[in-house]
């Protein structure tokens, strides 16, 4: 079997998705959503990376988000976060000066853990999902190493693919809309014993038809 591993941009994922304006689909299974890009008679997922940041300054978001990252963990995802930095920012019109916030560390993260898992031999195969060019270089290295691995870039919905990171990856595909609604995690998440662990934020509830 050829051991595929996830390697997941969180918030380049999530904004692509917020722009499709249909809440629901943020309560997003990483892992079902990675099923949709295997051929199970010869791909086995061997591990998925979920890379993200807590806004810790939005309360709400922080709330919405820390479930989120629960859910996934119990489908055996494992989260990577960085956090958020603050920023002093400035019109150069009117010279209002306010301080803003910057994510930092997804993309370095991203590349230490690809690197990381090629020299352990963990995977033959990494799916990234991201259509950031930045990580191009850490693309570049692992094409550059002794044993070969492919390396599928996995775009997110309705954004166009990087130029970059197009030339150095074996193949490319595209995060559908309708991968994603066959991909939802359920309203309530429950141990062994049936108490619920966690549960689906009401601003993910799907539309009332």
């Amino acid at each position: 079997m050829i051991r595929v591993a996830c390697f997941i941009d969180g918030f380049n994922l999530y904004h692509a998705v917020h722009d499709l304006r249909r809440n629901e689909l943020k309560w997003l299974n990483l892992r079902k959503l990675m099923e949709h890009f295997i051929d199970p008679k010869i791909h086995e997922i061997v591990a998925i990376y979920y890379f993200s940041a807590f806004a810790e300054w939005l309360p709400e978001e922080v709330r919405r988000h820390r479930a989120y990252v629960e859910a996934l963990k119990y489908f055996g995802v494992t989260p990577v976060m960085g956090r958020f930095k603050e920023k002093e920012l400035s019109c150069n019109r009117c010279d209002h000066a306010w301080t803003g916030h910057e994510e930092k560390q997804s993309d370095v993260n991203i590349a230490i853990w690809m690197v990381r898992e090629a020299f352990r031999n963990m995977y033959d195969e990494a799916f990234l999902v991201t259509q950031d060019s930045d990580l191009a270089p850490v693309l570049e290295f692992i094409n550059e190493m002794p044993k070969k691995r492919r390396v599928k870039i996995i775009g997110p919905p309705a954004r166009r693919h990087s130029k970059e990171l197009y030339r150095l990856s074996a193949k490319q595909v595209k995060i559908q809309t309708i991968h994603l609604e066959r991909s939802l995690l359920p309203e309530e998440i429950k141990d062994a014993k049936g108490n619920v662990i966690v549960k689906r934020p009401k601003e993910y509830d799907p539309p009332i038809s």
